[in-house]
């Protein structure tokens, strides 16, 4: 099994000057939890905001978050793949890197995927932990109640 086959493909991507409102809600309409940041020249990727940035660099600070962009929150330090990368390649670079997410290049560098932990549990040898992750990993149905 390649990267190729567990990634998801075309994740939604933003720009270090794309403002943090916008990067959080883009975690809402493409239900993810983490967003490339790609070079606005190349397409290749300079960091990632994940959820977790966004909460600890942003939130927990008490910063205004509508003054923020991505790179303001990003992790720098980004762990990429190729397409062609074997399942265990995958695994050594979640491993060694202690990432819980992996984006997938092209031949050019661009972002063609993005591989979570939860792509790698379905596909792997446990596939009942694989199952267990994917219904922890399900979105919560949103609440329309009122309190009374």
């Amino acid at each position: 099994m390649k990267a190729a086959d567990l990634m998801t493909p075309r994740p939604a991507c933003c720009f270090a000057d794309t403002n943090l409102v916008d990067v959080t809600q883009m975690f809402v309409v493409h239900d993810a939890g983490a967003i490339p940041v790609v070079d606005r020249t190349t397409g290749r990727p300079i960091g990632i905001v994940t959820d977790r940035d966004v909460a600890t660099r942003a939130v927990a600070s008490g910063t205004d978050a509508r003054k923020l962009t991505a790179g303001d929150c990003m992790t720098t330090s980004v762990v990429t793949v190729p397409l062609d990368a074997d399942f265990d390649e995958v695994l050594d670079a979640m491993s060694e890197n202690q990432v819980r997410r992996l984006i997938v290049v092209d031949d050019h560098g661009g972002v063609a995927g993005i591989i979570a932990q939860a792509d790698v549990a379905l596909h792997g040898r446990d596939k009942k932990s694989g199952e267990l992750v994917k219904e922890v990993s399900k979105p919560e149905e949103t609440s329309t109640a009122t309190e009374s």
